[in-house]
């Protein structure tokens, strides 16, 4: 038969090629130029697609010819089935080839038979596409699994097992002696946008890595090396500002350098400088806070305090205290996230430590205190060996533990808290200190804070970014911001509670001031 508008038949053809169709369209097309019933049988022997009208069953009679074009022994075949006449045309350069299949009532004519075997290399040449489509998806999900993974190595403070993941291929982040952390707030849409992006051809992206959070869908996770020496396509402190600049709805907040094993304390210090970006104009923050407590404490002191908080979870498995490391700060469904675990699991595990420790993980207080051991211990890692004499312990390895008051009396933590606190009692933030007060009073409900300070939730919360900014910590995001303003006003609780000199009585302490 003649194929009318040939021309636009092929022309039909490259369209398909631009917008990216696929087989099933090319034999529509190819049905309604030629009047003849199709099918594309795939390298699997399966018929992959078909015209609505192609009779499925005709295949088995055909087996044998498909069979032998697949392999490459026949590049086409004419048969018949019937009152049909069947044409078969083999496609593409690897064994098994795929097939296209014709059955019309009547031979094709010259127009028609070169309009199919068009069509069949466009179907060949989708196909195929479709194939590395595929391809580079599973290459781009197992490159981002990898670069989580480094992540979580360098976030753990072990650079070596980071190093033994990428064998052969090192990212040149982990060559750099110190790195920034920068946290980009942004769609959780363009996530994987930028980091295609920005992807070398190695898979990291250039001297830094950018990782999807797993906890928030709205952060991008990127350090960066900080040594100017690394170079590479790209420099991506630079890079992600320009984006801040460009796109309204982003913020970013930037680590101070630090150590790469020291990158978990950048992680956190980023956290910081975002709660304060995104109530910044610019929408730009690099962490200018104090340390946390923790870095402030007499050491042996307070390491001794820790070990003898912590000893109770010597009696659980190491998968609950890990959990529960990350349980203070971040919620149980984002821990569940971050550990590909259930929520259940987590509320199992925490419920476990609960148990063992004698508190209730619920409260803002006891969490403090809590990741506070936890941070001190993480600090010493060598500390923690319950079979090692320590500093902070007698020679039969148990520790002699002052009391946490006696820890938050120390010069150094008075010396910490006091100028932590001040922004919030400057003149024009006289509200903010009684709110944030009564906000740690009400275990952080906005809705308990509002009724005891008679606002809103609202204003509770724009007062609550307001300390946000000015203390420069992450407040309504994670638990680390939080935790270090419960022990500020421990500390300075502590201090008014102490007593006069010479008066020779001790200070007693309520468990609202100091959870030990």
């Amino acid at each position: 038969m003649e194929v009318p508008g040939h021309g636009e038949g092929v022309g039909e053809l490259l369209r398909l090629v631009r917008r990216r169709g696929g087989p099933a369209e090319v034999l529509e097309l190819l049905g309604r130029r030629t009047g003849a019933q199709a099918a594309w049988i795939g390298r699997g022997g399966l018929v992959e697609a078909a015209t609505a009208g192609f009779p499925r069953r005709s295949v088995g009679a055909l087996a044998e010819h498909v069979e032998r074009l697949a392999s490459g022994r026949l590049a086409a075949a004419t048969t018949r089935i019937g009152e049909l006449e069947a044409r078969l045309e083999a496609f593409g350069g690897r064994e098994p080839r795929p097939v296209l299949v014709t059955l019309s009532a009547s031979p094709l004519s010259r127009e028609a038979a070169a309009l199919t075997s068009q069509a069949g290399g466009v179907a060949d040449l989708l196909s195929r596409a479709s194939d590395a489509d595929d391809g580079t998806q599973g290459y781009e999900a197992k490159a981002a699994q990898l670069r989580f993974a480094v992540l979580t190595a360098l976030l753990a403070g072990d650079v070596t097992m980071a190093r033994r993941m990428t064998t052969g291929d090192v990212p040149p982040l982990l060559d750099a002696e110190r790195v920034r952390v920068h946290l980009l707030h942004c769609p959780p849409a363009d996530r994987d946008r930028l980091t295609r992006t920005y992807l070398d051809p190695s898979g990291y992206h250039g001297p830094g890595l950018m990782v999807n959070c797993p906890v928030f869908r709205e952060q991008l996770i990127c350090p960066v090396a900080e040594d100017p020496g690394l170079g590479g396509r790209f420099h991506q402190g630079e890079v992600l500002r320009r984006l801040v600049r460009e796109n309204p709805g982003y913020a970013l907040g930037v680590s101070r350098p630090h150590p790469l094993a020291a990158t978990a304390e950048a992680y956190g210090e980023a956290v910081h400088a975002l709660a304060v970006a995104r109530n910044s104009p610019g929408r730009l923050a690099a962490y200018r806070g104090q340390p946390s407590l923790v870095h402030v404490l007499p050491r042996r002191a307070a390491l001794a305090w820790a070990h003898a908080h912590l000893e109770p979870l010597r009696t659980v498995p190491k998968p609950t205290v890990d959990v529960v490391r990350l349980a203070v700060t971040f919620s149980r469904s984002g821990v569940a996230r971050l550990l590909h675990l259930s929520r259940t699991t987590v509320t199992a595990h925490c419920r476990r430590a609960e148990e063992a420790l004698g508190i209730d993980l619920g409260e803002v207080r006891t969490r403090a205190t809590l990741d506070l051991a936890l941070s001190l211990t993480a600090l010493s890692p060598e500390s923690a060996d319950p079979g090692r004499t320590d500093p902070g312990r007698t020679g039969t390895g148990r520790p002699v533990a002052p009391p946490l008051g006696d820890l938050l009396r120390a010069p150094s933590a008075t010396a910490w808290a006091e100028p932590f606190l001040r922004p919030l009692l400057d003149a024009g933030h006289r509200d903010l200190r009684r709110t944030v007060e009564a906000w740690i009073e009400a275990n952080t409900d906005a809705r308990r804070t509002a009724a005891h300070v008679g606002l809103s939730r609202n204003t509770v919360r724009a007062r609550l970014r307001t300390a946000e900014r000015l203390l420069n910590r992450d407040l309504l995001t994670t638990g680390s911001g939080i935790h270090d303003v419960v022990h500020a006003l421990r500390v300075t609780a502590a201090q008014r509670a102490q007593p006069a000199a010479g008066s020779g009585r001790r200070a007693r302490w309520s468990p609202a001031d100091i959870a030990s």
